[in-house]
């Protein structure tokens, strides 16, 4: 039977779109619908080559993508000298109604994240008057970086990988037998990077050729960032993306 994932990080094809958009650095006003529906169907694509639970609502977005780009396809209206037709004075863009939704979904997820900002601003107000802390500055450590990198990151650096092995498929491919389970992969793992104590590349924890145990490592990598014991960063858009255990999880692998 497949081994299938539910990821909570995929917040809704909006979302995805707004990730490529910005990705892309696009005008959300002037969206180049063939860029961007190639983009969303490749990840789409990879969702299932992966066999990741994709929710029928990414499936509903690529088909308003396709029709879309359809009706771009299509031939505008010429004006006839001396003959104005009011129905086609204004020929309203097939992009229109999906500008609004995507500026709409920015503006709740904008207001969502300075609202969380602002709980954690205020999360760090007390009454108590400020004590001198000078004696332990020198104990201090420095704060680590915070998880920057989203599934669409993951989902990205999977497929670059996957080109440079030269290992792509198509959709149909099926995983029908693997020689290593996901559980046996997130153990490996696991001891993997607790042994280095550091940050590891993404792609070095992919030693061998094989599709089937690039995608079984893949997945085990996607459940431990989602159990919080390994945490994956990303210094700038699309460069490499390093992972390294959580000190609290790295324990915690062989009681799931």
């Amino acid at each position: 039977m497949p081994y299938q994932v539910k990821i909570d990080a995929f917040e809704g094809p909006l979302d995805l779109l707004l990730h490529l958009i910005n990705g892309l650095e696009i005008d959300i006003y002037d969206i180049p619908v063939a860029q961007i529906t190639e983009q969303y169907l490749m990840y789409i694509k990879t969702m299932n080559e992966l066999k990741l639970d994709v929710a029928s609502e990414f499936l509903v977005m690529a088909a308003t993508l396709l029709v879309i780009k359809s009706k771009m396809l299509l031939p505008k209206h010429e004006e006839v000298p001396g003959y104005e037709d009011p129905d086609i004075l204004y020929e309203e863009d097939p992009r229109d109604e999906l500008v609004e939704r995507l500026i709409e979904y920015r503006k709740f997820k904008e207001a969502a994240h300075d609202l969380k900002s602002m709980e954690v601003e205020r999360g760090l107000m007390y009454t108590k008057p400020p004590s001198d802390l000078s004696e332990y500055a020198k104990e201090s450590q420095p704060e680590k970086a915070e998880l920057n990198v989203s599934l669409y990151d993951m989902l990205a650096a999977f497929q670059k990988l996957m080109r440079r092995k030269k290992l792509q498929r198509p959709m149909a491919t099926k995983i029908a037998r693997q020689e290593i389970s996901i559980d046996t992969r997130m153990t490996e793992i696991m001891a993997e990077l607790k042994q280095l104590k550091g940050r590891k590349n993404f792609n070095d924890l992919f030693p061998y050729r094989t599709k089937d145990h690039i995608v079984v490592t893949f997945l085990a990598i996607l459940e431990l960032i989602k159990r919080k014991e390994i945490d994956a960063q990303q210094r700038e858009n699309f460069g490499d993306i390093y992972v390294e255990a959580v000190k609290e999880g790295a324990e915690m692998i062989g009681h799931h």
